[in-house]
Protein backbone atom coordinates (compact mmCIF):
# COMPACT_ATOMS: atom_id res chain seq x y z
CA UNK A 1 0.00 0.00 0.00
CA UNK A 2 2.77 2.67 0.91
CA UNK A 3 4.16 1.72 -2.61
CA UNK A 4 1.12 2.31 -4.74
CA UNK A 5 0.52 5.79 -2.62
CA UNK A 6 4.15 7.13 -2.98
CA UNK A 7 3.68 6.54 -6.74
CA UNK A 8 0.45 8.27 -6.72
CA UNK A 9 2.19 11.24 -5.45
CA UNK A 10 4.78 11.41 -8.22
CA UNK A 11 2.15 10.25 -11.32
CA UNK A 12 -0.42 12.06 -13.50
CA UNK A 13 -2.99 12.29 -10.90
CA UNK A 14 -0.59 13.82 -8.31
CA UNK A 15 0.90 16.15 -10.91
CA UNK A 16 -3.19 17.21 -12.12
CA UNK A 17 -3.54 18.01 -8.50
CA UNK A 18 -0.86 19.92 -8.21
CA UNK A 19 -1.24 21.96 -11.53
CA UNK A 20 -5.00 22.42 -10.05
CA UNK A 21 -3.85 24.25 -6.83
CA UNK A 22 -1.66 26.19 -8.35
CA UNK A 23 -4.03 28.01 -10.67
CA UNK A 24 -6.33 28.42 -7.69
CA UNK A 25 -3.98 30.13 -5.87
CA UNK A 26 -2.70 32.12 -8.77
CA UNK A 27 -6.47 33.10 -9.48
CA UNK A 28 -7.41 34.19 -5.99
CA UNK A 29 -3.70 36.38 -5.95
CA UNK A 30 -5.51 38.40 -9.54
CA UNK A 31 -8.69 38.41 -7.57
CA UNK A 32 -6.85 40.03 -4.51
CA UNK A 33 -5.11 42.45 -5.67
CA UNK A 34 -2.32 41.30 -3.74
CA UNK A 35 0.37 40.28 -6.57
CA UNK A 36 1.19 43.02 -9.84
CA UNK A 37 -0.98 43.46 -12.47
CA UNK A 38 0.54 42.41 -15.73
CA UNK A 39 2.26 45.24 -17.94
CA UNK A 40 0.12 45.76 -21.01
CA UNK A 41 1.44 45.74 -24.59
CA UNK A 42 3.26 48.56 -25.70
CA UNK A 43 1.30 48.34 -28.80
CA UNK A 44 -1.84 47.75 -27.77
CA UNK A 45 -2.32 49.01 -24.41
CA UNK A 46 -5.62 50.31 -21.98
CA UNK A 47 -7.36 53.38 -23.90
CA UNK A 48 -5.50 55.57 -21.15
CA UNK A 49 -2.16 54.76 -22.08
CA UNK A 50 -3.29 55.32 -25.65
CA UNK A 51 -4.60 58.15 -25.23
CA UNK A 52 -1.77 59.42 -23.30
CA UNK A 53 0.89 58.26 -26.16
CA UNK A 54 -1.17 59.80 -28.91
CA UNK A 55 -0.99 63.48 -26.95
CA UNK A 56 2.46 62.82 -26.90
CA UNK A 57 2.82 62.24 -30.43
CA UNK A 58 0.98 64.99 -31.04
CA UNK A 59 2.90 67.60 -29.00
CA UNK A 60 6.35 66.14 -30.47
CA UNK A 61 5.12 67.05 -33.75
CA UNK A 62 3.91 70.11 -33.41
CA UNK A 63 6.96 71.23 -31.80
CA UNK A 64 8.80 69.62 -34.95
CA UNK A 65 6.61 71.74 -37.17
CA UNK A 66 6.93 75.00 -35.22
CA UNK A 67 11.08 74.05 -35.22
CA UNK A 68 10.49 73.55 -39.18
CA UNK A 69 8.41 76.41 -39.57
CA UNK A 70 10.71 79.13 -37.49
CA UNK A 71 13.84 77.80 -39.42
CA UNK A 72 12.33 78.58 -42.59
CA UNK A 73 10.82 82.21 -42.23
CA UNK A 74 14.74 82.68 -41.03
CA UNK A 75 15.84 80.97 -43.55
CA UNK A 76 14.16 83.40 -45.85
CA UNK A 77 14.79 86.14 -44.10
CA UNK A 78 19.01 85.32 -44.67
CA UNK A 79 18.41 84.64 -48.46
CA UNK A 80 16.50 87.89 -49.06
CA UNK A 81 18.62 89.91 -47.68
CA UNK A 82 21.58 88.12 -49.20
CA UNK A 83 19.41 88.56 -52.74
CA UNK A 84 18.51 92.33 -51.91
CA UNK A 85 22.68 93.25 -51.51
CA UNK A 86 23.18 91.88 -54.99
CA UNK A 87 20.20 93.72 -56.27
CA UNK A 88 21.41 97.35 -54.43
CA UNK A 89 25.42 96.79 -56.06
CA UNK A 90 23.05 96.47 -59.64
CA UNK A 91 20.98 98.85 -58.88
CA UNK A 92 23.91 101.55 -57.83
CA UNK A 93 25.55 100.85 -61.00
CA UNK A 94 22.00 101.15 -63.73
CA UNK A 95 19.83 104.30 -63.75
CA UNK A 96 16.60 102.00 -63.03
CA UNK A 97 16.17 99.93 -59.12
CA UNK A 98 16.86 96.61 -59.42
CA UNK A 99 14.52 93.81 -58.92
CA UNK A 100 16.50 90.75 -56.08
CA UNK A 101 14.46 88.20 -58.21
CA UNK A 102 12.86 88.22 -61.59
CA UNK A 103 9.35 88.01 -60.21
CA UNK A 104 9.58 90.13 -57.28
CA UNK A 105 6.81 93.32 -57.03
CA UNK A 106 9.48 95.19 -54.96
CA UNK A 107 12.80 96.31 -54.93
CA UNK A 108 15.71 97.77 -52.01
CA UNK A 109 15.36 101.39 -51.49
CA UNK A 110 17.67 102.47 -48.83
CA UNK A 111 20.44 100.45 -46.54
CA UNK A 112 19.65 100.80 -42.52
CA UNK A 113 22.42 100.54 -40.52
CA UNK A 114 23.18 100.40 -36.85
CA UNK A 115 27.10 100.34 -36.29
CA UNK A 116 26.49 99.91 -32.79
CA UNK A 117 24.49 96.83 -33.07
CA UNK A 118 26.24 95.44 -36.52
CA UNK A 119 22.91 95.75 -38.13
CA UNK A 120 23.04 96.00 -42.27
CA UNK A 121 19.73 96.17 -43.62
CA UNK A 122 18.11 96.74 -46.80
CA UNK A 123 15.11 98.33 -46.76
CA UNK A 124 12.48 97.33 -49.51
CA UNK A 125 9.40 99.59 -51.29
CA UNK A 126 6.26 99.23 -49.76
CA UNK A 127 5.14 97.28 -46.83
CA UNK A 128 2.75 94.61 -47.80
CA UNK A 129 2.88 90.78 -45.79
CA UNK A 130 5.02 89.50 -49.04
CA UNK A 131 7.56 92.33 -48.74
CA UNK A 132 8.43 92.02 -45.02
CA UNK A 133 8.94 88.26 -45.57
CA UNK A 134 11.91 89.87 -47.22
CA UNK A 135 13.23 92.63 -45.04
CA UNK A 136 12.33 95.57 -43.80
CA UNK A 137 9.55 97.54 -45.53
CA UNK A 138 8.85 101.47 -46.27
CA UNK A 139 5.73 102.54 -45.77
CA UNK A 140 4.14 104.42 -49.26
CA UNK A 141 2.59 107.38 -47.01
CA UNK A 142 5.22 107.96 -45.52
CA UNK A 143 8.27 110.41 -46.25
CA UNK A 144 10.94 109.04 -49.00
CA UNK A 145 14.10 107.59 -47.11
CA UNK A 146 16.43 110.59 -46.85
CA UNK A 147 13.63 113.06 -47.70
CA UNK A 148 12.16 115.49 -45.08
CA UNK A 149 9.58 114.88 -43.13
CA UNK A 150 8.83 111.16 -40.98
CA UNK A 151 9.96 108.21 -42.82
CA UNK A 152 8.73 104.93 -41.74
CA UNK A 153 9.65 101.66 -41.74
CA UNK A 154 7.87 98.33 -40.60
CA UNK A 155 9.29 94.59 -39.84
CA UNK A 156 8.64 91.57 -38.30
CA UNK A 157 9.83 91.29 -34.39
CA UNK A 158 11.20 87.94 -34.83
CA UNK A 159 13.50 88.15 -37.83
CA UNK A 160 14.89 91.77 -39.18
CA UNK A 161 13.43 93.86 -36.59
CA UNK A 162 13.98 91.67 -33.39
CA UNK A 163 16.87 94.19 -32.44
CA UNK A 164 15.05 97.01 -31.91
CA UNK A 165 14.97 95.96 -28.01
CA UNK A 166 18.05 96.60 -28.20
CA UNK A 167 18.29 100.41 -29.04
CA UNK A 168 18.47 103.19 -26.71
CA UNK A 169 17.95 106.56 -26.90
CA UNK A 170 21.58 108.33 -28.15
CA UNK A 171 22.23 105.36 -30.57
CA UNK A 172 23.23 106.60 -34.06
CA UNK A 173 21.75 104.99 -37.01
CA UNK A 174 22.20 105.56 -40.75
CA UNK A 175 20.19 105.88 -43.78
CA UNK A 176 22.35 105.02 -46.80
CA UNK A 177 20.54 105.75 -49.91
CA UNK A 178 21.08 104.88 -53.41
CA UNK A 179 22.72 107.55 -54.85
CA UNK A 180 25.29 106.79 -51.96
CA UNK A 181 23.26 110.02 -49.82
CA UNK A 182 23.79 108.97 -45.91
CA UNK A 183 21.32 110.25 -43.51
CA UNK A 184 22.63 110.07 -40.06
CA UNK A 185 19.95 109.90 -37.32
CA UNK A 186 19.56 109.26 -33.19
CA UNK A 187 17.54 107.47 -31.19
CA UNK A 188 15.08 110.28 -29.36
CA UNK A 189 12.08 108.28 -27.92
CA UNK A 190 11.33 104.29 -27.69
CA UNK A 191 8.46 103.33 -26.32
CA UNK A 192 5.26 100.31 -26.66
CA UNK A 193 1.96 101.83 -27.89
CA UNK A 194 -1.43 100.49 -28.69
CA UNK A 195 -1.59 100.26 -32.58
CA UNK A 196 -5.51 101.29 -32.35
CA UNK A 197 -4.49 104.70 -30.68
CA UNK A 198 -1.01 105.12 -32.29
CA UNK A 199 -0.64 108.33 -34.31
CA UNK A 200 2.73 108.83 -36.77
CA UNK A 201 2.80 112.21 -38.44
CA UNK A 202 4.02 112.66 -41.66
CA UNK A 203 5.60 116.18 -41.63
CA UNK A 204 7.70 116.58 -38.85
CA UNK A 205 9.97 119.61 -37.91
CA UNK A 206 12.59 117.70 -39.42
CA UNK A 207 13.76 114.44 -40.71
CA UNK A 208 13.04 112.03 -39.06
CA UNK A 209 12.49 107.83 -38.82
CA UNK A 210 10.50 105.94 -37.42
CA UNK A 211 10.94 102.07 -36.81
CA UNK A 212 7.81 99.52 -35.57
CA UNK A 213 7.41 96.37 -35.05
CA UNK A 214 4.81 94.14 -33.55
CA UNK A 215 5.32 93.78 -29.43
CA UNK A 216 6.24 91.81 -27.11
CA UNK A 217 9.04 90.23 -28.87
CA UNK A 218 8.91 87.01 -27.52
CA UNK A 219 5.14 86.27 -28.43
CA UNK A 220 3.88 82.66 -28.89
CA UNK A 221 1.47 83.75 -31.39
CA UNK A 222 1.92 86.67 -34.19
CA UNK A 223 -0.59 89.80 -34.29
CA UNK A 224 -1.87 91.49 -31.49
CA UNK A 225 -2.54 95.50 -31.06
CA UNK A 226 0.95 96.33 -29.54
CA UNK A 227 3.62 97.59 -31.25
CA UNK A 228 7.06 98.72 -30.53
CA UNK A 229 7.99 101.93 -31.85
CA UNK A 230 11.90 103.93 -31.97
CA UNK A 231 11.84 107.15 -33.15
CA UNK A 232 14.84 108.97 -34.48
CA UNK A 233 15.37 112.20 -36.00
CA UNK A 234 18.32 113.68 -37.75
CA UNK A 235 21.87 114.82 -35.89
CA UNK A 236 21.97 118.03 -35.24
CA UNK A 237 18.34 118.87 -36.24
CA UNK A 238 15.38 120.31 -34.20
CA UNK A 239 13.27 118.25 -32.19
CA UNK A 240 9.91 116.67 -34.18
CA UNK A 241 6.68 116.74 -32.69
CA UNK A 242 5.67 113.32 -32.22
Amino acid sequence: MTSVFAAARGGPIDRAARAARTRIRAAARGTTGSSRPVESSPIGGTPSRRAFSAAIAALVAAGLLACASSAYVYAKALAGQALLHVAWLRGAQGALPAKPWPWADTHPIARLRVPALDVDEFVLAGASGRTLAWGPGHLDDSAPPGAAGNTVLSAHRDTHFRFLQRLVPGDAIALELPGGGVRHYRVRDVRVADVRTLRIPRDTAAPTLTLVTCWPFDALAPGGPLRYVVVAEAAGGPRPSM
